[in-house]
């Protein structure tokens, strides 16, 4: 197979309900968008940022990273994400789509996407994380944390918030230790003409049922290849993310 190349685009907002500004607020002595664009540089050359907003543009010119500016009317960072690419001069054959709020992703993590695309039929990536099977059945079942059902292939068969599968006459407290669920962390990738794709498809019954954009994808018939990772997603929402974040940066 020939060698793929990649990108990673980092979707950044300044405008955020539950926190305004979130892409320049200081953790630890840096803004979030600059540890969240250190560390995808650690796993890959070619990293941008596309962003709608002029101070964090400048931002990240300032610490020496790349960024594009796109528009303000995109639904999602999917749809920020072709524009910049196409921006870029759009030659690279994957798309890593790591979100402006994840400054602790894991070189590893990078890794694990791109190693999906070693499958020819891959035609999007995504991490899963294994179910400690240790905790409990309440902390599996927040629909906050999407579960994923994965085949033999390690793709992925279905995202829900609900709790999937069900264990037929096993009761629920004992389900983390009778099965091995996995949570999804929403970082994914794509192969540039399957970007293109989904960013012109319409919202799909199943994705509105769940409120989860990559049903749209499997209801399409697109392949999601599924990479596990062993490290939790750290992602910042809310100002009180941000504190949570700064304690568990001292930890480090």
């Amino acid at each position: 197979m020939n060698k793929l190349s990649f990108i990673a685009i980092i979707p950044a907002r300044y405008a955020s309900t539950r926190f305004p500004g979130k892409p320049l607020a200081v953790l630890g002595g840096k803004t979030v968008i600059q540890r969240v664009y250190e560390q995808v540089s650690k796993a890959i050359d070619n990293v941008l940022v596309a962003t709608d907003d002029e101070r964090i543009f400048k931002h990240v010119l300032g610490f020496g990273g790349k960024a594009v500016i796109t528009s303000n009317q995109h639904r999602s960072g999917t749809d920020r994400c072709w524009e910049a690419y196409q921006s870029n001069g759009g030659n690279e054959d994957i798309i890593i789509n790591v979100q402006g709020d994840e400054p602790f992703i894991l070189p590893e993590q990078i890794g694990a996407l791109k190693s999906c695309f070693d499958d020819e039929t891959t035609d999007i990536a995504t991490l899963v994380k294994p179910f400690d099977k240790a905790r409990t059945y309440s902390e599996l079942e927040n629909p906050n944390s999407a579960k994923v059902v994965i085949n033999s292939n390690m793709n992925a068969m279905y995202f829900s918030r609900s709790v999937i599968p069900y264990l037929r006459g096993i009761d629920k407290a004992m389900w983390p230790s009778k099965h091995q669920y996995y949570t999804h962390l929403g970082i994914y990738a794509y192969r540039a003409k399957v970007l293109e794709r989904i960013t012109s498809m319409e919202p799909s019954s199943l994705e509105i049922a769940e409120s989860l954009e990559q049903l749209r994808w499997l209801e399409n018939g697109m392949t999601i290849k599924v990479g596990v990772t062993q490290h939790s997603s750290i992602g910042i929402d809310t100002p009180q993310d941000l504190e949570r974040a700064e304690q568990f940066l001292k930890q480090q």
